[in-house]
């Protein structure tokens, strides 16, 4: 199991970050190796992704979830992982994000990649680009959901 934390800073308040985040579908948009995601319901997402020539769907499900606050999840199939990401007031116009991932590479390709540092490189790849993806739309997010996630447990390891 390895643990992944990056963070990056962007020009937008905290509720316009923190809605941007919400909106699963638009990932595909500056996620790398992201294909789909379909919001199954208010905790469940289904997840369509093609990682070094690897296609892989696989179920998630939000674990806990607070509005201007946090994100965590968990995954239900495919590669084992969860994490959780938060949003940080810098000033009333700039947000830290911040990603702590913990994950259990499948395979050979996601191992290989794993031990090289590429898993750490994407995640904070996938942050710079959300970055872009919102100051380009002068922090205006393309929707929002402000449901409350009370902390359901973790699954055992």
């Amino acid at each position: 199991m390895s643990t992944i934390t990056k963070s990056v800073d962007v020009e937008a308040d905290v509720p316009s970050v923190y809605n941007q985040w919400t909106q699963f579908s638009e990932f595909p948009r500056f996620m790398e190796g992201v294909d789909s995601i379909e919001q199954v319901d208010d905790t469940h997402t289904r997840w369509k992704t093609t990682i070094g020539g690897v296609t892989r769907e696989f179920d998630a499900t939000i674990t806990e979830q607070h509005p201007d606050e946090r994100v965590a999840w968990q995954s239900d199939s495919g590669p084992k992982h969860a994490g959780v990401v938060t949003v940080h007031r810098i000033d009333e116009a700039h947000t830290r994000v911040t990603v702590q991932m913990d994950i259990d590479p499948e395979g050979f390709v996601e191992n290989v990649a794993d031990k090289l540092g590429i898993l750490d490189r994407r995640v904070q790849g996938d942050l710079d680009r959300f970055k872009v993806f919102v100051e380009n739309r002068d922090g205006q997010e393309t929707g929002s959901w402000r449901g409350d996630v009370e902390r359901s447990p973790q699954r055992p390891n």
